[in-house]
């Protein structure tokens, strides 16, 4: 099972856990690779279409197709969705300090100070920053 994710993250947690569920109840062993984003997902689309290699995957995979302009795989023809198997919840968190205890107070102060707020993201492309930009 490939993990085009760092290791110990949320998505390589999900992926031990699935795979120590199907190998309980198929009786095969299971090994979690990692690989860092598009890599995996090329390991993916690479493999021998036998039915042994799968992979969790999230929306950074579908990001990555609007950031590089040459990859070697097309996301939607090369490889076939087979289960969802969790949601991740994003959340906005702001300083305490911050006068700014919901929603709409944080995008009034936003407004009427233009230029003194700065996001932060685990990088670029990453589902945080892009939701971040978004907003």
């Amino acid at each position: 099972m490939i993990v085009p994710f760092g290791s110990a993250g949320a998505t390589d947690i999900v992926a031990r856990l699935i795979g120590q569920w199907l190998s309980e109840r198929l009786g095969q062993s299971f090994v979690i690779a990692g690989a860092g984003g598009n890599l995996g997902i090329e390991a993916l689309v690479r493999s021998p279409p036998d039915g042994y290699a799968l992979a969790v995957i999230g929306l950074p995979s579908a990001i990555n197709v609007t950031l590089y302009d040459n990859l070697s795989f097309n996301l939607t023809s090369d490889i076939e969705p087979v289960a969802s198997v969790v949601r991740f919840p994003n959340v906005m968190v702001v300083n305490p300090s911050l006068p700014a205890a919901t929603v709409p107070e944080f995008i009034a102060y936003a407004k009427a100070n233009p230029g003194k707020l700065n996001m932060s993201s685990p990088g670029n492309g990453s589902t945080p920053h892009v939701f971040g930009e978004l907003f």
